[in-house]
C-alpha cells in the first residue's frame, strides 16, 4: 500500500472527549490494555530499523476480545507491521498484516482485530489512511470502531498512551476513504496481582543505576503492600484533616468516594482482627502439618508394600534354584547309581575290589 501525501485533503487531528457530544462519562468506547501489548510495542521500538525510512515511528495491530455490546475492549496482544514512511509516502506490507493476523487468531480464535498502533503522538494524513484500512469492512474492524493506540518511546521520558477511534468526514464521498476524524476515548491499564508485583520489580529496576532489581520473596511482597497501604492510609488522613481546619477546599466527588470506600470496610475491633489473623496463621500452619504428615505415611506405605514383594521375588528365585540344584544333582546321582550297578554286575572281580575269603574245606 503506497500512497503520496498530496491525495490527502484533510488532515486528521486529535480532539478532546466532549467533541461530538461525547463526554468522559459517555465516551464511545472504553479501552482496556494488558501490560504485555505494552512491553511488546516498547520492544518492537527499540528494535526498529531505521536504514531504508526516514520514519522514526513503528505500526502493528491491536489484537485483543470485544465486549458484546462493542463498548469495551480489552487489547491482550499485538505484532509488528513492517512499514516504510517517507516525507511523500507510506508503504505497509499488507500480505505480512494479512498472514500474521490469520496466525494470531489461530493461535487464539476468541480474539479479533481491534485496531493498530504507533509509537508517536503525531496524527497525520497517512494515520488517516492506515485508520481507514483498519476500519473497512474488508480488511478491518467493521461494523465496530478501530482502535488507535498512540505510545511514546523516547529514551528517559515517561511513558504516555493515548488511545483513539475515527469518523468518516471529508468534502466529497471520494475523499472519505482518504481522510478522517480522530476521536479520543478513555483506556487504562489493567493487570494482575501476579502482573503487579512484575511491575514493581520493573518499577524498582528503573530506580536504580544498574537497572537491575532482586526478586523478593511473598513475604517481603506482602510487607511491601502494608507499606503502600499504610502511605495511602496516612495521605488520605490528611487530605481529609486539611478538609476538616479548612486549610484546603473539599472535594464532593472526591469524599463521596471515600465513604464509599470505608463503607465496604468491616466494623471490627483491633482485637478482634488479630484475634483472627491469629487463628487463620494457626489454621494455615495446622493444615501443612497435616499435609506433610499425609505425605510422609503415603511414602512409608508404598515403601512397605513394596518391600515384601522384592523380598519374597529373592526367595522364591533361591528356592526354585536350590530345587532346581538337588533335582538336577539326584538325576545325575540315579543314572550314575544305574550304570555303576550294570558295570558292577558286568565284572565283579575285576572293576571292585573285595575282601580275600578263606577256602572252604576240601577245596583248592
Amino acid at each position: 500500500m503506497a500512497v503520496d501525501q498530496e491525495h490527502f485533503v484533510h488532515l486528521a487531528r486529535p480532539l478532546a472527549p466532549n467533541v461530538l457530544g461525547y463526554g468522559a462519562s459517555n465516551a464511545p468506547l472504553a479501552v482496556n490494555i494488558q501490560p504485555q501489548a505494552v512491553f511488546s510495542i516498547i520492544d518492537h521500538a527499540v528494535r526498529r530499523d531505521i536504514r531504508d525510512t526516514q520514519s522514526t515511528r513503528v505500526i502493528g495491530a491491536l489484537v485483543g476480545v470485544r465486549s458484546e455490546d462493542g463498548s469495551e475492549v480489552e487489547v491482550r496482544s499485538c505484532f509488528a507491521i513492517p512499514h516504510t514512511e517517507n516525507e511523500d509516502q507510506v508503504e505497509v506490507d499488507v500480505e505480512y498484516q494479512k498472514n500474521m493476523l490469520a496466525l494470531t487468531l489461530k493461535a487464539s480464535p476468541r480474539e479479533t482485530l481491534l485496531g493498530w498502533y504507533t509509537t508517536s503522538h503525531e496524527l497525520n494524513s497517512f494515520s488517516a489512511l492506515i485508520q481507514n484500512f483498519f476500519a473497512s469492512p474488508e480488511t478491518g474492524t467493521f461494523p465496530h470502531p478501530a482502535v488507535h493506540l498512540t505510545i511514546s518511546t523516547e529514551a528517559g521520558q515517561p511513558i504516555e498512551t493515548k488511545t483513539y477511534i475515527s469518523a468518516p468526514v471529508a468534502v466529497n464521498a471520494e475523499r472519505a476513504a482518504e481522510s478522517c476524524l480522530f476521536i479520543e476515548v478513555p483506556h487504562r491499564l489493567l493487570f494482575t496481582d501476579a502482573e503487579r508485583a512484575a511491575l514493581g520489580s520493573v518499577t524498582a529496576a528503573a530506580e536504580t543505576d544498574s537497572r537491575a532489581a532482586p526478586i523478593v520473596s511473598d513475604i517481603e511482597n506482602v510487607a511491601q503492600a502494608l507499606e503502600t497501604v499504610s502511605d495511602l492510609l496516612e495521605r488520605v488522613s490528611g487530605f481529609v484533616g486539611e478538609v476538616l481546619d479548612e486549610e484546603r477546599d473539599g472535594n464532593h466527588a472526591l469524599g463521596q468516594h471515600l465513604m464509599n470506600a470505608l463503607s465496604l470496610a468491616p466494623k471490627v475491633s483491633n482485637v478482634a482482627i488479630e484475634h483472627d489473623f491469629n487463628n487463620h496463621i494457626q489454621d494455615v500452619l495446622m493444615v501443612s502439618y497435616l499435609a506433610n504428615t499425609i505425605r510422609t505415611q503415603i511414602d512409608l506405605s508404598q515403601r512397605l508394600a513394596t518391600a515384601p514383594i522384592i523380598g519374597g521375588d529373592k526367595e522364591g528365585e533361591k528356592k526354585d534354584g536350590e530345587e532346581g540344584g538337588n533335582k538336577q544333582e539326584g538325576g545325575r546321582g540315579g543314572r550314575g547309581g544305574g550304570r555303576g550297578g550294570r558295570g558292577g554286575r558286568g565284572g565283579r572281580g575285576g572293576n571292585q575290589n573285595r575282601e580275600p575269603r578263606e577256602p572252604r574245606d576240601g577245596g583248592e
